[in-house]
Order: structure tokens, then sequence, then C-alpha cells
């Protein structure tokens, strides 16, 4: 390369990385929360400044939606892999709920699930983004509902079972698992907790 080559190369702008900065953008909230996460923070991160954040995103409002979509894209596909596996209902219940207790364990990200343990409580200015992640919650609750519904179908539970609370249930733990993963408990410890929870499954004649 000549020099005036090189310093034509050295002066091209850094082109900007969507996917880079949404997952820059991810993990600071999901470390810290909507509300604890600044947009001098993100900036600083992303190596870019405001103007720029908000030409990419819009708001920081919109950043974060797109960071929970991404989230769900690159961190929960055990969710839907579990429930949608051809295995008997129960079976598929402890694959996931293993696969949430490995999930919110794993070194190289930040600890327990973005959705969980998000924005329980949020300012007024910031309902909507409550109502966000609450509706991901929801959502994969609603999900796990519809399995229960089709094990009872199958014969698998009986017909009196009652979906909606063993859905909430199975929920609940994996909500559960994940503040625990975010205090700092061992992915053995959260297999235990599988363990318990599973106790609580029904038999086909409705008993445990």
């Amino acid at each position: 390369m000549t020099e005036i080559a090189a310093k034509r190369s050295a002066g091209r702008p850094r082109v900007f990385d969507r996917e880079r900065a949404l997952t820059i953008a991810m993990d600071l909230f999901w470390r810290h929360g909507y509300e604890g996460t600044s947009t001098a923070q993100l900036t600083a991160a992303m190596g870019i400044v405001a103007p720029s954040l908000y030409a990419a995103f819009g708001s920081k409002d919109q950043l974060y939606l797109e960071t929970l979509a991404h989230y769900q894209r690159q961190h929960a596909s055990y969710f839907s892999a579990a429930l949608t596996a051809a295995t008997p209902a129960k079976e598929a219940i402890v694959t996931l709920l293993n696969g949430a207790a490995l999930q919110f364990t794993s070194i190289g990200h930040a600890a327990g699930c973005m959705v969980s343990t998000a924005n329980i409580h949020s300012a007024t200015d910031n309902v909507a983004i409550a109502e966000a992640t609450r509706n991901a919650r929801l959502t994969a609750q609603t999900a796990i509902r519809k399995r229960l519904e089709l094990a009872i179908d199958a014969g698998e539970l009986a017909a009196q079972t009652d979906a909606s609370a063993l859905a909430a249930y199975i929920a609940m733990a994996i909500q559960g698992m994940a503040v625990q993963a975010h205090d700092g408990a061992s992915l053995t410890a959260l297999e235990r907790i599988v363990e318990l929870t599973m106790q609580a499954w029904p038999t086909p004649d409705g008993t445990n």
C-alpha cells in the first residue's frame, strides 16, 4: 500500500455496526436495567456520540425495545426449542427448566434473564418499557400454557388439570431462577430447583 493509499484508508470513517451496538446495549440494560443505564453509558460503550445513537435507533426507549428482541433471538432459543420438541410434556418442561438454568448461569454474558428480572417497577415516564417486558413474560407463560393444554388433549395430564395455574407455577420457577442466578446461584443450585419444581408435576389421573 502506498503512503497516499494508507492515508486515505486511515481517514475513512468507521462503519457503524448495528448488531454490535445492540449487543453492547443489551449487555448494559441486562446488567443495570433501563433506568439504571444512562445514554452517556450507552454512547461511551458503543464509541459514538448521542446524536449518532438517536439517528440509529430513534430514542433510548426504542433502543431498549430492540435490545429485548435481540436478547430473545440470541439467548432465548432454548425456550421455543423445548416447547416445540416432539417429546412428552413433562420431558419438554424439564428440558425448558434445565435450559433456563444453563442459560442463566452461562459465562460470557450477564447472569439471569433480561426479561424475567427487568423493570418490575418503573417510573411513570417509563410505563411503556415496563409494559413491554411484562408482555414478554406473559407471552412466555402463554406458550407454556398452550403446551400443557396439548398435553391434556393427549391424555398426558388429567382433563381437570388447571393448565393456567400450572403454567404460572412453571413461569414463576423460571423467573425465580433468574433472580437466584442474578444473585450468584450456581448451575448446580438451579438444577436442584428444577428437581423440586418438577415434584409438583401432576400425574395423568390428576394426583401428584
